[in-house]
């Protein structure tokens, strides 16, 4: 049941990136469906592929609006402004209010999801060092019994980092003097 409440907030949000003609609108819309996406992975018990999803989702966010704000500058007075505050204020508090279930079911902190008996934490603990020669069972579990898993999600985070890097960075000196000096000239 919950699981299908975050699809169909997902495709309302996919509707609305896709529907809307206000470029920053769209760009958040995508961000929520992104955060969602995030929040499914959490609910079916994938928190690391969950944070990959929120650090390359907020780098995406960053970028986009970024490239948003220089071309759609636009301002919202009058009546229309608060309707659409009313709007957004609404949609928090319904997501907010559909997510409390979700989020009460999550155990107290500090205490252990899976019991050390025949769950994937005992087999872990007690084949970590024999099978892998880590003394450390973090270390064990990272670099070697899901190693694949981990290289793949630093690869996604190395990228969207550079990525974001790429587009945010500032034009050099010397091609600024240079742009300067042609538009003197012009």
């Amino acid at each position: 049941m919950e699981f299908n409440v975050l699809l169909v907030f997902m495709i309302i949000g996919a509707l609305i990136a896709a529907e809307t003609r206000d470029l920053l609108s769209a760009v958040i819309s995508v961000g929520a469906v992104g955060f969602i996406v995030s929040l499914a992975f959490l609910f079916l018990k994938a928190p690391d592929i969950a944070i990959t999803q929120v650090v390359v989702e907020v780098l995406t966010l960053v970028v986009l609006v970024r490239a948003t704000l220089r071309n759609d500058i636009t301002t919202v007075k009058g009546m229309r402004g608060k309707i659409g505050l009313s709007f957004s204020l609404a949609v928090i508090v319904l997501i907010t209010l559909a997510a409390y279930p979700f989020f009460r079911e999550l155990p107290h902190f500090g205490v252990p999801l899976l019991s050390q008996g025949k769950s994937i934490s005992g087999f872990f603990l007690k084949e970590g060092l024999r099978r892998t020669g880590a003394a450390n069972v973090t270390t064990s579990i990272l670099l070697d019994f899901r190693m694949y898993d981990t290289i793949g999600e630093a690869t996604i985070l190395f990228a969207s980092l550079l990525g974001a890097l790429a587009i945010l960075r500032r034009p050099s000196h010397k091609k600024r003097g240079a742009r300067d000096k042609e538009e003197r000239i012009k």
